[in-house]
């Protein structure tokens, strides 16, 4: 850990991508548009790393499951909304969970730029109970 006792292990899936209806554009949600994700979740992976059993720890698939469901299940304007609702529900259903850094990415946004995307990135601690 480091000096601030904040985990710094980490299940990464990085360069997710998708394809979906989110934006404030009309084209956006008439057309849709590829996005792309990275994510970071922060866990103590010592005992996994120890036991070398898969129920120690969180497994990637899970996290690409969750995203890929919540990633579709509703349509938003902003993808700073789209990133905290995959936030809290990887909160909400993994347990071990004590951080998440996640950046969306659009590469494909409908501004008339001939190189680059535009992206927001987000990191959120678990609240307390």
């Amino acid at each position: 850990m480091s000096a601030n006792n904040r985990i710094e292990d980490k299940i990464i899936l990085s360069d997710l991508a998708f394809y979906g209806y989110h934006g404030v554009m009309k084209e956006e949600n008439a057309l849709g548009q590829r996005f792309r994700i990275d994510l970071e979740c922060g866990v103590d992976l010592s005992a996994p790393g120890k036991t070398d059993e898969v129920g120690d720890t969180i497994s990637y698939d899970q996290i690409f499951k969750l995203v890929d469901v919540e990633f579709n299940a509703t349509r938003y304007k902003l993808i700073e909304a789209l990133a905290q609702h995959i936030v809290d529900k990887l909160f909400d259903a993994f347990e071990t969970i004590e951080w998440v850094r996640i950046r969306v990415r659009k590469p494909e946004a409908p501004i008339p730029v001939v190189a680059g995307e535009f992206a927001i990135e987000i990191v959120r601690d678990r609240e307390p109970n």
